[in-house]
This record gives C-alpha cells, sequence and structure tokens, in this order.
C-alpha cells in the first residue's frame, strides 16, 4: 500500500522502518517545529531509518520525509495514519481535508473520538479507524534510530462507518499488525490504555518525578495497591459509561491482557504487572509530560463530558482533572475534549452507526 504516516515521532518512525520493511511505500510527514528536530534533520538528509529490537538492528529507506502536505498527501494515498498527539487531532484534520478523497482510509493511532473531527469538517466519504493503542512501543534513542519495546500480539480497532469494516479489516490485514474489530470507535477510543494508566500513574507521581529529577520508571513504581485502587475506580466509571452505551464493557486489565499477551488464560493483574516491571518504557521525567498534558485534556475531560450527557457520576474522573489542572496551573477542560467540541450530532451519528448496520 501507499502509506502516509503524519508524525515523526517514537510510533510514527519506527512504524515506518517497520511497513517499509514489509514492503510497503511510506511517506513520513511533519506537521511542527516542536519535537524530534534533530531526528528529523537526519532523516530528511539521509532518508535512511533503523530500528533495534532484541539486540537486531533493521534499516530501511524511507520513500519520502517532507513537511508538504501537497507532497506527502496525494491521490494514489490508500491510507494515512496519525501518529501525533490527540491534542493536535482537530488541527491537523483541519489542514489534510482538502487533500482527502472518497474512499480513503484514515487510522488514528489512538484516537480519543477522533473519527467526529472528521464528521464535523468534512462531507467526503472517509473510512475513519481508531486503535486502542500502537502496535509497537518505541523510543527515538538517537538520531535516525528507534527502540522496540514492545509488540501487541492484539490490536483491537473500531471502523466508521460499520458498514466499510469488512472491507477495511481486509485491506489493514495487509499492515500484519494482527487488528482485531471492535463494535465502534467508541470502544477504541474509551479502552485506550492511557485514559486510565497515564492518568492516574502520572499525577499520583508528580511528587517522585520531582524529586528523582528524570530517574524515574513510573509504570514499575507507582502502582501500589492503593493507587490500583484509583485505578480500579476510574476504570468503573469507564465501564458505566460504556454499559450505558450498549457498548462492550471491559475491565482496564482485560483489555491490557488481550492486546499484550497470547495466553488468555493467565491473570490479568499479573498480566499488567508482568509489562510494567518487564517491558515498559522508562518515565515521564517532567510533570507537564504527554501522560497529563494530553490524557487528561483528551481523555479524562472526554469521559467526563459524556458522564455528564448521560447523568453517570464519575467523581474520580473529576477529581484527576482537578488536581491535574491545579497542579500545573493549566485549565485542561479549556483546551479539553467535549461532546460539545466534537459535534453533539456527530457523536449521535458515531453511537448509532454499528446498531443500525447490524440491525
Amino acid at each position: 500500500m501507499n502509506i502516509t504516516i503524519i508524525g515523526v515521532g517514537n510510533a510514527g518512525s519506527t512504524v515506518a522502518v517497520d511497513l517499509t520493511l514489509k514492503g510497503h511505500r511510506v511517506t513520513l510527514l511533519k506537521t511542527s517545529n516542536s519535537l524530534h528536530m534533530e531526528h528529523f534533520k537526519y532523516l530528511r538528509e539521509k532518508r535512511t531509518l533503523s530500528i533495534e529490537e532484541c539486540g537486531e538492528i533493521r534499516t530501511a529507506n524511507i520513500h519520502c520525509v517532507t513537511t508538504n502536505f501537497t507532497e506527502a498527501l496525494t491521490l494514489d494515498t490508500d491510507l494515512i495514519i496519525l501518529y501525533i498527539q490527540t491534542n493536535y487531532h482537530e488541527s491537523i484534520i483541519k489542514q489534510i481535508v482538502p487533500y482527502l478523497h472518497d474512499g480513503q482510509i484514515i487510522l488514528f493511532e489512538p484516537g480519543y473520538l477522533s473519527t467526529a473531527y472528521l464528521l464535523k469538517y468534512t462531507s467526503k466519504n472517509i473510512i475513519s479507524v481508531e486503535a486502542e493503542s500502537s502496535p509497537i512501543d518505541c523510543r527515538i534513542v538517537s538520531p535516525g534510530i528507534c527502540s522496540v519495546l514492545f509488540k501487541n500480539v492484539r490490536n483491537p480497532v473500531g471502523v466508521f462507518p460499520y458498514s466499510s469494516a469488512e472491507n477495511t479489516m481486509k485491506k489493514l490485514a495487509e499492515l500484519d499488525y494482527h487488528f482485531y474489530l471492535l463494535d465502534s470507535v467508541v470502544e477504541a477510543a474509551l479502552h485506550n490504555p492511557n485514559l486510565i494508566v497515564h492518568t492516574v500513574g502520572a499525577i499520583m507521581s508528580i511528587p517522585r518525578i520531582e524529586y528523582s529529577k528524570g530517574e524515574y520508571w513510573m509504570y514499575k513504581e507507582v502502582f501500589t495497591p492503593s493507587v490500583w485502587n484509583l485505578v480500579e475506580t476510574l476504570d468503573f466509571e469507564k465501564i458505566e459509561i460504556l454499559k450505558y452505551m450498549g457498548l462492550q464493557q471491559q475491565k482496564y486489565v482485560d483489555a491490557c491482557k488481550f492486546r499484550n499477551f497470547e495466553n488468555l488464560t493467565i491473570d490479568s493483574l499479573e498480566a499488567f504487572y508482568d509489562y510494567a516491571n518487564n517491558y515498559s518504557p522508562k518515565g515521564p521525567d517532567v510533570p507537564d509530560s504527554r501522560y497529563i498534558t494530553e490524557d487528561v485534556s483528551q481523555g479524562l475531560c472526554l469521559l467526563e463530558s459524556l458522564g455528564k450527557v448521560f447523568s453517570i457520576s464519575t467523581p474520580v474522573t473529576t477529581a484527576l482533572i482537578e488536581i491535574a489542572s491545579k497542579s500545573l496551573r493549566k485549565d485542561f477542560r479549556m483546551c479539553g475534549r467535549t461532546i460539545e467540541r466534537l459535534g453533539e450530532n456527530n457523536i449521535k451519528k458515531i453511537l448509532t452507526d454499528h446498531i443500525t448496520y447490524k440491525s
């Protein structure tokens, strides 16, 4: 396939190499001048990118590395993968809409219901796919080199419109990421693991992050029994909202096990701690990281907004937003993802889509 990846960070870069080595023609599009500039400069000059996995280094020549939308998004682009923070999805969607064409697939890695932004800004027949998480957990270790930390064994996704799901899943199978079809993009949005563990973990870690001055492994340290009580309570609020919408409910640890482990008979909590202790990335090294700035504003604010619309109490969600806002002196609701911002009618279309098709 002809694939354009928007975002030249950890996951975008790593997946670009992986898909190129699988025989796809990949274009990397950088849309900002903030993060990973030295890495991007290297890519522009060399057009080579390497991934390190289990002591082996594999290198690929990337078809195109650019900042030009016209160059990156052409009529023969089959698939667009968004690998940028969800805070910027609305802005990027507005920028790429003129270059989109009917039948094109956009894969959000992940989305937090960015499908609604597509409906908000275009009437073109675009197929939206939202993933729970990236299929590869990775980090840029130096310009032009990425390290693979972990690969999911299954990757649940929702497809909108649901009527296109069968053909879309056949196309996505060409990526060889073991995608698994959910009933709705809403399930993918709310089963984003970062909604639960990034928010609780990073907020409860703020003193430790500041004290350690960057020498910190959140997944290994923070999830003590008391903090895990918060994880489970926040997870319960998410499940109540999914139940109200008539969608599949799944605990965080069960979703984690399904994505990460072949053996589904193992204990789900043990599976989480196995990932946390053996495969998780280091960090965050500052309180003001995407673990909070993205997953509170785009994840928790969305959850709180859904709760208000459905008259479902979300006290832990609200408390975490308040603590994060006061700790970092930012009003995350001001820039937060809400039903109003996504468009109430767009949410209704998404919620009724798979029900209408299946009935």
